[in-house]
């Protein structure tokens, strides 16, 4: 990676690579694993998410007034970054906190996406908008009357890692990769050249080089 590029020409490196790669130089890098709970899931088959992480914290509330709710909520909505990644940790595991609506303004607005350590509704919808959503459950209950916005751009944790705003998320099928934000160049620069050994081992292999032959000689499997 040459030193001219920016912010942005190295996260958009990630965009193409899987959470695996990303997963395996972080492991080689001693970054420890920064995976998210295998529960969080995408709602879409196939849904990629690549870009950094805009962070927002919640919790529970009992009969509070449906006005002031819908209030916080969209406020929140309305503070999320474009080009960043929606991360939530809302403390709950009752109601669903992305919706038909919310996904639609998201996406009119220019943020990549969602990771929610929670529930979504309105799912189909949700994927016909085409926002990729990553969440533990669905269920119909909504956040009116029943939850609130508490914290944002602060750390969050999910399972066993914390999320700091900025922080690059790289989520597919396979599941959720935290890329601290001080190592994301060096990371991608070293998830590209992991792809491109990976390409050569793939090449070896399905021109008949036996699998021991080819990692030895790409040092890749």
């Amino acid at each position: 990676m040459g030193g001219t590029d920016t912010a942005t020409d190295w996260q958009a490196r990630f965009r193409d690579v899987p959470a695996s790669i990303v997963h395996d130089v972080m492991r080689a890098q001693g970054l420890g694993p920064n995976v998210l709970p295998p529960a969080l899931r995408p709602i879409a088959p196939g849904s990629r998410l690549a870009g950094p992480a805009f962070t927002v914290s919640g919790r529970r509330v009992v009969n509070h007034d449906a006005h002031e709710t819908l209030l916080a909520w969209t406020a929140m909505l309305s503070r999320v970054p474009a080009g960043h990644v929606l991360v939530m940790q809302p403390n709950d595991s009752d109601v669903a906190h992305m919706g038909e609506l919310s996904a639609e303004a998201l996406s009119l607005r220019g943020v990549l996406g969602a990771v929610i350590d929670g529930g979504c509704r309105d799912v189909d919808r949700v994927n016909a908008i085409g926002l990729p959503v990553f969440c533990r459950y669905f269920t119909p209950l909504d956040v009116v009357g029943r939850w609130l916005p508490d914290g944002f751009g602060d750390p969050v944790r999910i399972g066993d890692c914390t999320i700091a705003s900025g922080d690059i998320i790289v989520a597919d099928t396979d599941g959720i990769c935290v890329v601290p934000g001080a190592h994301g160049a060096a990371v991608a620069a070293a998830a590209t050249a992991a792809m491109q050994a990976e390409n050569r081992v793939r090449s070896a292999i399905l021109a008949g080089v036996d699998p021991e032959t080819a990692y030895r000689r790409h040092g890749k499997f």
